[in-house]
């Protein structure tokens, strides 16, 4: 078993490279383009919360909740590969979806769509997404409790990092002006689409292990 010191290099090293905040800040600019900046920063703060929260859940509970429910997470990969693809769909042809928009009726209305967004696509499936999710179960599997807080922490600790890219990402690319910024908007739509097309192979190519 790896000393606590190594352990806690690879669980940085492994969430750091699944959760990517660098290349997550412009998909979240992308999705988040026509709240206002209150707005934005409850998305950022809700979308890293429940992301959080949610691999925190799966960490310590996670082959039970499979189990309970009889999930597998080639089923979770193929759902969420399909959301994700859709939602990069509709950035890519710069359209504005349901899931991504807020609608100027009311206040209630937006606060509604702003946590839409915040919950999915931002916390589920992007950044606490299915290779995050197995990535968690995995070092929570095996070892002491310890290990287990030492991961939860360290994802605590690069939800923090990603929070920092959302809120001032977008300081970055907004100088580039508006033209730059919808080319932004539609490479981050096919880098979503793509994604969400990995994710479904991958999910595929995991049932087909599971039925062989």
């Amino acid at each position: 078993m790896d000393s606590l010191p190594v352990f806690i290099a690879k669980v940085f090293f492994g969430f750091f490279a699944i959760m990517n905040p660098v290349a997550n800040a412009p998909i979240f600019v992308g999705l988040v383009a026509d709240f206002d900046e209150d707005q934005k920063k409850v998305i950022a703060r809700r979308s890293v919360i429940t992301a959080f929260v949610v691999t925190a859940v799966f960490s310590l509970a996670g082959k039970l909740i499979f189990e309970l429910f009889g999930l597998t997470l080639p089923a979770f990969r193929i759902t969420g590969g399909i959301l994700i693809f859709m939602v990069g769909l509709e950035l890519l042809q710069g359209r504005l979806s349901k899931v991504q928009s807020p609608a100027s009726a009311n206040g209630k209305t937006a606060r509604d769509s702003a946590l839409r967004v915040a919950i999915s696509p931002l916390a589920v499936p992007i950044l606490a997404g299915p290779g995050t999710v197995a990535t968690a179960m995995n070092f929570a599997a095996t070892g002491p409790l310890l290990r287990v807080a030492s991961a939860i922490a360290i994802f605590g600790l690069l939800c923090l990092v990603t929070y920092w890219f959302f809120i001032y990402g977008e300081r970055v690319i907004s100088f580039l002006g508006e033209g730059v910024v919808n080319v932004i908007s539609r490479l981050m739509g096919l880098i979503l689409a793509v994604i969400g097309t990995e994710m479904v192979l991958l999910g595929v190519r995991g049932a087909f292990e599971i039925i062989r």
